[in-house]
């Protein structure tokens, strides 16, 4: 390898990773692998989570009550922010806009 391409190589290994060496965009590069296999398990989870939400409400709604359950709502607040302090509430807040479905 010249020593043109070998810096044009490093450039862009660089560039994509913000890494100075070619040993550290190797480990971000496999880290990032590794996170973007867990966004996409994370993903399902959520969107299983979703349908087995809209089976709770539709068995709900059918029985006589609430789409929503507001002090199972904030059981699932109180155990995200325990877990994961103020973001996990703002994690917990989105997952359960995500499966109380559409009206």
């Amino acid at each position: 390898m010249t020593a043109v391409t070998r810096t044009t190589s490093v450039q862009t290994v660089t560039e994509r990773t913000g890494a100075r060496t070619e040993e550290a965009a190797g480990v971000i590069s496999g880290a990032r692998e590794r996170i973007d296999a867990l966004d996409d398990r994370i993903i399902g989870l959520v969107q299983e989570r979703m349908a087995v939400s809209a089976v709770i409400q539709d068995a709900r709604i059918e029985s006589g009550g609430r789409r929503v359950n507001l002090s199972r709502e904030m059981e699932v607040l109180a155990h995200y922010s325990d877990a994961l302090g103020k973001p996990g509430t703002a994690l917990a807040m989105t997952l359960l806009e995500l499966c109380r479905g559409r009206i």
